[in-house]
C-alpha cells in the first residue's frame, strides 16, 4: 500500500461510521486479496484469467474489487484458471457490537468518505 493510500485510509477510518462500514466489508476485502494473490502467483493478467474462465477482463476486475461476493461456481472457475486449490473454512466470530451494514450500504458510505477527502 502506498504512503498516500495509507494516509487516506487512516484519515477515513477516524470516522466511526466509516470504520464500522470498512470492518463490515472485511470478508469481501479478504476474498478480493486472495483472488489477486492467486492471479499474481500464477503470473497471469486479468485478461488471461478471464480467457481461461470464459468471461471478460471486466468481470475479473469486478471479482478482484471486492464489490460483491462471487458464487462458489465462479470461485471454482477462478481457482482452476489460476491453477489454485480453493479451501473453504468456516469459523465462529462473535457479532461486532451489534453493528451491521449490508455490503451495498457499507460501500456507498466508504465512497462518500473518499469523496470528502478529494
Amino acid at each position: 500500500m502506498t504512503k498516500r493510500l495509507q494516509t487516506i485510509k487512516r484519515k477515513m477510518l477516524v470516522d466511526r461510521d466509516v470504520r464500522a462500514a470498512y470492518e463490515a466489508l472485511g470478508d469481501e476485502f479478504d476474498l478480493a486479496r486472495e483472488l489477486i494473490a492467486a492471479r499474481v502467483r500464477a503470473g497471469l493478467t486479468q485478461a488471461e484469467v478471464a480467457e481461461r474462465m470464459g468471461t471478460t477482463q471486466s468481470v475479473v476486475a469486478r471479482l478482484e474489487s471486492g464489490a460483491r461476493m462471487p458464487s462458489v461456481n465462479t470461485l471454482l472457475k477462478f481457482a482452476k484458471a489460476t491453477r489454485s486449490r480453493p479451501i473453504i473454512k468456516l469459523s465462529f466470530q462473535p457479532r461486532r457490537n451489534g453493528v451491521g451494514f449490508s455490503g451495498l450500504n457499507a460501500h456507498s458510505l466508504i465512497r462518500r468518505a473518499c469523496a470528502k477527502l478529494s
